[in-house]
């Protein structure tokens, strides 16, 4: 975490800090409220051991929910205002709602509001305090990259996009070909023979290395490395760095050197991890096709004059090792919507009815696809099944697009969650990188951050 006596936080780090000292400034608050008022509703004993779990478990688990824990979210005042209001309020609700666990509600409706206002200040003030301070510039990482010259624009937008605080102040020109060119300015190029210099003079944090040749690397330039190495300056390979700040598999730097992305994860053939996924998805199913028949009068009275034609629409779709299966859904597209040929939906489709995109944002007209889960022709977390046109269309310019259908296609996944509609092929790389990235790490944790991010997709409408 300390380099070159700057400070700065990983991602990674960055979360962490958030999840402890949430819990450390809000039950400081409680325990001092205790010792100053006559306060009997929270107290601090041995006995109300599982309360305090309980509330914490609520702050996480509806922070989640509510963003707080997105780093982009936490460094955005009006946001991070939003988002801890309704944090604070679930939280506290349920708290206070929940039997037996948490204390007997308190007579006195001015308790209440004590615990609900210490709860929320707390959490408000820890926060702004956290976007003022330790989100500034004064922790980012100074970053140098050893790249070709015609890659600087594309990494540097790529990182820095991701990470506000992961600044790249120069570049290393490692292409043997083309000259280094002094009135470049995308970022300051840094001279061979200057690295050690330059990294000394700017307290760089990390040296990244995205070239994929290596004449450009020279053996001076390669001393200098290993100087700096073995100062205990990190060195890093494009790649990883990539995978770690985007959560996404580079794809675009793929080549004969796949073997180093794939192994997949072990959960894709681990028969306990399966067994307890596919149990899970028959609740889920249950209370999907429950929640469909109890919609199914309302959208199909709607559906007469809204989106004129059939309720239920089906369609080819790709599932695991390219098997193609029918999809259900509610019609939110005027019938006939492909007379002109098959393309992509996008976000503004006039092909979608005022109601179908009312539907489409709040993921119901997606309901009747729990059938498909049942089938067993979809899970509930997987890439989204893509039509047998556009799979063949997109394979055909894009490597390894076929690779996401090692396992199911799902109602929700990493790419849903994280990216918008993909409208194009080349959005659509962008999803399989996503996608590849859930397959390579798949695991109960990721499909449980990915089942909370799809929550707060519904509750902020966000669904396209």
């Amino acid at each position: 975490m300390f380099s070159n006596n700057k400070m700065h936080f990983e991602i990674s780090e960055r979360r962490i800090l958030l999840l402890f000292f949430d819990a450390v400034f809000v039950l400081s608050a409680l325990y001092i409220l205790s010792l100053i008022f006559d306060y009997n509703y929270f107290v601090f004993n041995t006995s109300n051991f599982f309360s305090i779990v309980l509330l914490l478990s609520y702050i996480y688990i509806f922070g989640f929910i509510f963003e707080i824990y997105n780093l982009q979210v936490a460094s955005n005042q009006l946001q991070i205002l939003q988002s801890v209001i309704f944090t604070a309020t679930a939280s506290s609700l349920a708290y206070l709602f929940t039997p037996f666990l948490s204390p007997e509600l308190p007579k006195q409706r001015l308790i209440i509001l004590i615990f609900y206002s210490t709860v929320l200040f707390t959490l408000l003030i820890w926060r702004l305090f956290y976007v003022y301070f330790l989100a500034s510039q004064r922790f980012s990482q100074s970053v140098v990259l050893i790249c070709d010259q015609n890659q600087v624009e594309e990494l540097v937008l790529g990182l820095e996009s991701v990470d506000p605080h992961y600044k790249i102040i120069g570049f290393v020109n490692s292409d043997s070909i083309s000259e280094e060119n002094s009135n470049f300015h995308y970022v300051k190029e840094v001279k061979k023979n200057d690295l050690e210099a330059f990294v000394s003079k700017n307290q760089v944090s990390e040296i990244i290395i995205a070239s994929q040749k290596t004449d450009g690397i020279t053996p001076d330039l390669y001393q200098q490395l290993l100087h700096l190495l073995e100062s205990g300056n990190v060195i890093r390979e494009y790649t990883q760095v990539y995978e770690s700040k985007t959560q996404r598999i580079p794809v675009h730097y793929i080549a004969r050197d796949f073997y180093r992305f794939f192994p997949f994860s072990r959960s894709n053939t681990n028969r306990l991890y399966l067994s307890l996924v596919r149990f899970m998805e028959f609740l889920f199913s249950f209370i999907g096709l429950s929640l469909c028949i109890i919609f199914i009068p309302l959208i199909y009275i709607v559906n007469l004059f809204g989106n004129k034609g059939p309720l239920f629409y089906t369609q080819e779709r790709i599932g695991k090792n390219g098997v193609v299966f029918e999809i259900y859904k509610f019609r939110t597209m005027v019938e006939n919507s492909e007379l002109n040929g098959v393309v992509f939906a996008t976000s503004n489709d006039r092909r979608i009815t005022p109601f179908g995109k009312m539907m489409r944002k709040s993921r119901i007209d997606e309901l009747p696809q729990f059938f498909n889960v049942l089938k067993g022709d979809m899970a509930v977390i997987g890439p989204r099944p893509e039509r047998p046109f556009f799979v063949e269309e997109i394979a055909n310019v894009m490597p390894f697009y076929e690779t996401r259908h090692v396992i199911k296609p799902g109602l929700t996944g990493w790419a849903q969650v994280n990216y918008s509609y993909g409208e194009s092929i080349e959005e659509s790389l962008i999803k399989l990188q996503y996608d590849l990235y859930y397959i390579k790490h798949r695991s109960i944790f990721l499909d449980i951050s990915i089942t909370f991010k799809t929550i707060t997709t519904v509750l902020f409408y966000r669904g396209q």
